[in-house]
């Protein structure tokens, strides 16, 4: 026990191995099975070891890939595998360590042999390993193959859905999850997406297509039950101390061999300390649900798993099923809440909680009704806040998912009814008191801030403004900060306009071939205008239309706010008079004249009244004078504009953007799963 991580660079010289990756066919009723499987270890965690198991495997593979055709020991294996799981049942109630123990060494082993022939060799060179059997003929091909991939998928299906999880349980039931996870591995190996595999067929069709909502809903409640990992060798058989029995024996013969060289880290190590403060049963069991959910349609059958995702209801909805949907299942939501509330520091939970909102109506009603939606939309607005330390996708989701929470008009009025205290994690100014409304315009006000001097996506941009948008009419006791922080993004906007119209305004003069050449008003300038500019003038135009796009989107913002809820922001007329300069430029502007009136009127209406009330007024009395002002304006002054609402709608194709998404989460995610980085093709190293 204990060897170090060298050990397994031995892996390909251990007898066992190289006797079922050998020339010699190997019975399934051989005892050699009962040798081979009797180790016990600690699955490698870190990144090194798991390098150096990955080598050692494909070692081991080369020699069975050659030898297989003769041999059939890949398919004897997984006979033994499949023999050993229909006693799992009763081998988990009668505490049967033992049974269990050798159980997962198989699958263990089975998943190591996967990984390597996955990614060495096409769904058809695999499906033809298959096939073969000891003392192969002729008659081995055929569907036999077809039948022991189906048998082995189905069966990693029912250990997940079947047996029940207890400490030595726990190992094997992660395991399953693992390997059904290499087995759609094969998307990494390939640029396109998979819209046909053969993995994929057996999956979503067949005898596994039964168990679709039943899979889909364990793969939730581990999730959502967070179950860590038992200590260290509570799921291994114990030795008997007087050295009797026959596993004691041949686990004795195999000391310096398999058994040993898999005792990894061992009890307080590094490694299983990170193991035991989370669950990876519930990280793996999360990755697998987004994989499934994320397989692409068949012409002939929708992705079932995204069916049972987008249909499932709350263990309290007595409403009936529909019966045109099959997978349909109840599950507790008050439980989904919690766990969704408590895990948005990753990205696979960010993502779960976007499918559930964008797909299963159920979810979205129930969220938006609960009383505490501070809890699922903090989390959600620390991603954003943190966006320095998040990758792009992380930040979309996020981003998406408060857009999607703010199509509801009773979301937004409710969040500023929430009233928050001593938010520490915002740091450019203490928040004693806010309420998650306000808080919720000064992140994504600064996600916007941060984007312009960064990332400049517009993507980015035109989504936090939609989010803005959605929320303006239901503005409501805005904070002064969010107020002015308001006012100051377009202060930055206009500053903004004001630079890339002077660089657009030197592009033409250069275009015309003189410095003092008469321009025409740039308020009438026509894109022909650009057609004649070199590369780089033609982008102080794109420029200046996307900062007028934006400049257009903010006055609309404040707009939809002084038109339908003025009397309460007045802090927002307070920021507004403050910087009433800024707006003057915009009045003649063409593209902002019509928006300009209602904000132009206002700033008259209120500046009137702050000059009869006299000078040096303190900021007490220039509110109190507004407040009243506010009751004064007769309302039919302002103009009526359609109301602001956005609606989050899906890219054509949205698999193009998410299947490399998952697939980078579960290749940087994945408990005890290491590929070659040279061997990825899916998505570059840096998107992984």
């Amino acid at each position: 026990m204990g060897a170090n991580s060298s050990s397994i660079s031995e892996l390909p010289e251990n007898e066992y191995l190289q006797k079922l990756s050998g020339s010699e066919p190997i019975s399934e009723n051989d005892p050699f099975w009962n040798q081979l499987l009797s180790f016990s270890f600690t699955t490698p965690t870190n990144s090194a070891d798991l390098k150096l198991l990955e080598e050692a495997t494909i070692s081991v593979c080369k020699s069975l890939v050659e030898k297989n055709p003769r041999t059939g020991n890949l398919g004897s294996l997984i006979k033994v595998f499949l023999s050993r799981t229909k006693e799992l049942k009763i081998s988990a109630e009668c505490q049967n360590h033992l049974f269990i123990w050798q159980a997962h060494n198989a699958l263990f082993i089975i998943c190591c042999l996967l990984k390597v022939f996955i990614s060495r060799m096409s769904e058809e060179e695999l499906q033809l390993h298959f096939t073969y059997e000891e003392k192969a003929g002729p008659s081995s091909y055929g569907t036999e193959c077809e039948d022991l991939i189906e048998e082995l998928l189905c069966c990693l299906i029912q250990l997940i859905v079947e047996i029940p999880l207890l400490d030595i349980t726990y190992s094997i039931s992660l395991e399953a999850v693992t390997t059904l996870i290499v087995f759609l591995s094969c998307q990494l190996f390939h640029k396109e997406i998979l819209r046909e595999s053969i993995i994929h067929r057996y999956l979503m069709h067949g005898r596994c297509l039964p168990y679709t909502s039943r899979l889909v809903k364990t793969l939730l409640y581990n999730f959502i039950r967070q179950e860590r990992s038992p200590p260290p060798g509570t799921h291994v058989f114990q030795q008997q101390t007087d050295g009797g029995g026959l596993l004691y024996g041949i686990a004795s013969g195999v000391a310096t061999g398999l058994w040993t060289v898999f005792t990894l880290g061992g009890v307080g190590s590094k490694a299983s300390a990170q193991l035991e403060q989370c669950s990876p049963l519930a990280s793996q069991s999360l990755l697998l649900l987004l994989v499934l959910a994320n397989l692409t349609d068949t012409p002939d059958t929708p992705n079932p798993y995204r069916q049972a995702i987008m249909s499932f209801k709350n263990t309290q909805d007595n409403t009936a099923f529909s019966s045109s949907n099959p997978h349909a299942f109840q599950i507790n939501f008050n439980s989904l809440y919690t766990a969704l509330c408590d895990q948005q520091k990753s990205d696979q939970a960010t993502l779960l909680l976007y499918m559930l909102l964008h797909q299963n109506s159920n979810v979205r009603t129930y969220v938006l009704a609960r009383t505490d939606i501070e809890n699922l939309v903090l989390p959600i607005l620390e991603i954003l806040y943190h966006v320095e330390e998040r990758n792009s996708h992380h930040v979309y989701m996020a981003l998406i998912i408060l857009l999607i929470l703010t199509e509801d008009d009773g979301f937004n009025r409710s969040i500023h009814e929430v009233i928050l205290k001593n938010i520490t994690w915002y740091a450019e100014r203490v928040l004693t008191e806010i309420s998650l409304g306000s808080l919720l315009i000064l992140v994504v006000i600064r996600t916007i801030q941060y984007n312009m001097t960064r990332t400049r996506d517009k993507y980015l941009h035109t989504n936090c403004l939609a989010a803005l948008a959605n929320m303006s009419a239901q503005f409501r006791s805005l904070h002064q900060y969010a107020a002015q922080r308001i006012i100051s993004l377009f202060s930055l906007l206009s500053k903004k306009h004001n630079k890339v119209l002077e660089q657009a305004t030197q592009s033409l003069r250069g275009s015309l071939g003189s410095n003092d050449s008469p321009l025409p008003d740039y308020h009438f300038w026509e894109m022909s205008d650009c057609l004649h500019f070199s590369e780089t003038k033609l982008r102080h135009a794109q420029d200046l239309n996307v900062i007028e796009e934006v400049i257009r989107m903010m006055l609309e913002i404040i707009n939809s706010c002084l038109t339908n809820s003025l009397h309460h922001n007045p802090n927002l007329v307070y920021a507004l008079l403050y910087k009433r300069d800024l707006f003057e430029q915009f009045r003649t502007h063409p593209s902002f004249q019509d928006i300009m009136q209602n904000i132009d009127l206002v700033i008259s209406f209120f500046s009137s009244r702050l000059e009869q009330a006299g000078a040096e007024l303190s900021v007490e009395r220039v509110l109190e004078i507004i407040k009243q002002g506010a009751v004064a304006l007769p309302k039919d002054r302002l103009r009526k504009f359609p109301e602001l609402k956005f609606k989050y709608v899906e890219e054509e194709q949205p698999e193009e953007f998410f299947i490399p998404y998952v697939w980078s989460l579960v290749y940087n995610s994945a408990v005890a799963l290491y590929w070659n980085p040279r061997d990825i093709q899916l998505f570059t190293m840096d998107s992984g």
